[in-house]
């Protein structure tokens, strides 16, 4: 497997320095996704950053990390702290119509993790590929929870068609800024191989 890109930038030190690094790239990934979740872009069709920064999580920490991130994220709001897109937190959050996107989160960042091990994340193409997947996964899921509670065919337009939009720029967004790092880290390394 290949290395991740939080390996490039954060690279194991020693040994036993391996669980502190691991829980430090862990914590940030559930802080960037509940930061992201309330940052929210006004439109027709309003959406947070939130599954966007769920597969980039996915993708720079790889499928461990990334999926032990975003159940971090998920028990941080079971503990009652507000990191959820939606204002409300806590263990009654769970109950809702929205659990199966949520479970779709750790699904879909461990296969971003997954692909992104085997190097899927480097080039635009092959990322927006790999985030596309990430995106169905989480809208899969989320559908198949939700149909539950309102029915398939509102569930499909009002949790997938309705936000396909912005998954897809989303989507379109990650397989830029992702490859872009890439590039920005092998500059970095070249120069100093260079020196």
């Amino acid at each position: 497997m290949m290395r991740t890109f939080s390996d490039l930038v954060y690279p194991k030190a020693v040994r036993h320095d391996a669980l502190v690094r691991d829980g430090l790239l862990i914590l940030s990934g559930s802080l960037m996704v509940a930061v992201c979740a309330k940052i929210q872009i006004p439109g027709p069709l309003p959406m947070t950053l939130q599954t966007f920064a769920v597969v980039l999580v996915g993708a720079m920490l790889g499928s461990q990390r990334g999926a032990l991130a975003l159940l971090a994220y998920l028990l941080e709001g079971a503990a009652g702290l507000p990191v959820f897109a939606r204002p409300l937190a806590g263990p009654a959050y769970f109950a809702g119509d929205t659990t199966g996107y949520l479970i779709g989160f750790v699904v879909a960042a461990f296969i971003v993790g997954r692909l992104a091990e085997r190097g899927w994340d480097r080039r635009f193409m092959t990322a927006v590929f790999v985030f596309v997947i990430g995106h169905a996964v989480i809208l899969l899921l989320g559908l198949i929870w939700r149909s539950f509670y309102v029915g398939p065919g509102l569930a499909f337009a009002e949790g997938v068609w309705k936000v396909l939009p912005g998954a897809g720029l989303k989507t379109l967004a990650a397989a830029m800024v992702l490859p872009a790092g890439w590039k920005l880290v092998r500059r970095v390394e070249q120069s100093h191989q260079a020196d």
